[in-house]
């Protein structure tokens, strides 16, 4: 029985299902600015931009995947990830500087140097991960150079479409999960409803002749590869035994977080590049 005057302990309040609507609305800004800025510049200021991203998500690439040099002396502890992010930037930038087809080969350097120092039950991962990494930084600087800024913006409006779309719909629909076992919040509902918003955004840029018809079925194809993205990312994490790829971002995570969904649909964009004429985007 509680004593008269005393104060009765208060019941925690389970998070509600929006609970984690501002650090989504942070995210989408926090995309939307590095998005723009990166998009906006051009010449040796992208390529710059793009390798220090690189050089970002490899440092926590590295950090989830257990990474320890072993020729380097055991007192260099926890810059053992700093000197593979810097090898992996310099290296993404002189490839992106180069931009010919024999510069892919800088891109293996930041992979085979850190092949010996990831956990052994990690390396495959570290080098798939560590390649997608790489590879859209070189995907999102020639995007940008040989089709434009309305290109770039595209895909990620696509990303930002789905993200939202994915978010509100699945929080106010609910129904079972896509794939519980790797990304428990994720609805059915809401991966679909990712779809049509992209169909939608597709269709709307080609009606309004800010592109061809092919807008229509690229659009959700991109988008299905971005959502591939962020679940790939969830799964390392997972594997890796933490909540977020670093926190770099204060209480909102770290650049794999933000730029999981990105990773996904450049990949996916440059695949149906080399298979079919990519849409053009005024």
């Amino acid at each position: 029985m509680r004593k008269k005057g005393s104060i009765a302990p208060k019941t925690p309040v389970p998070p509600g299902k929006w609970a984690d609507l501002s650090r989504r609305i942070a995210s989408t800004l926090v995309l939307l600015a590095i998005g723009l800025l990166l998009v906006a510049a051009s010449g040796v200021w992208l390529r710059l931009g793009m390798a220090v991203i690189s050089a970002i998500t490899f440092w926590e690439l590295a950090a989830m995947t257990g990474w320890r040099y072993p020729r380097l002396h055991a007192g260099f502890g926890r810059w053992r990830p700093i000197a593979l992010a810097v090898i992996a930037g310099l290296s993404q930038f002189a490839a992106l500087m180069i931009l010919h087809p024999l510069a892919w080969l800088l891109l293996a350097v930041p992979i085979l140097a850190g092949l010996p120092g990831a956990l052994a039950r990690d390396r495959w991962t570290y080098a798939i991960f560590g390649i997608a990494i790489l590879l859209v930084a070189f995907g999102l600087v020639g995007f940008r150079e040989e089709f434009g800024l309305g290109f770039v913006l595209w895909l990620m409006g696509i990303v930002i479409i789905s993200d939202t779309m994915g978010y509100f719909c699945g929080r106010i629909l609910g129904g079972p999960k896509f794939w519980p076992a790797l990304s428990p919040k994720k609805t059915w509902s809401g991966t679909i409803s990712g779809w049509i918003g992209a169909l939608i955004f597709g269709t709307l840029l080609w009606l309004a002749d800010w592109g061809d018809i092919a807008l229509i079925w690229c659009s959700p194809l991109v988008c299905f590869a971005g959502q591939m993205g962020d679940i790939a990312e969830s799964w390392l994490k997972r594997r890796a035994g933490v909540k977020d790829s670093s926190n770099l971002i204060p209480g909102h995570g770290g650049f794999m977080d933000r730029f999981d969904a990105v990773t996904g649909a450049v990949l996916a964009a440059m695949l149906l590049g080399i298979l079919v004429s990519l849409p053009a985007v005024n």
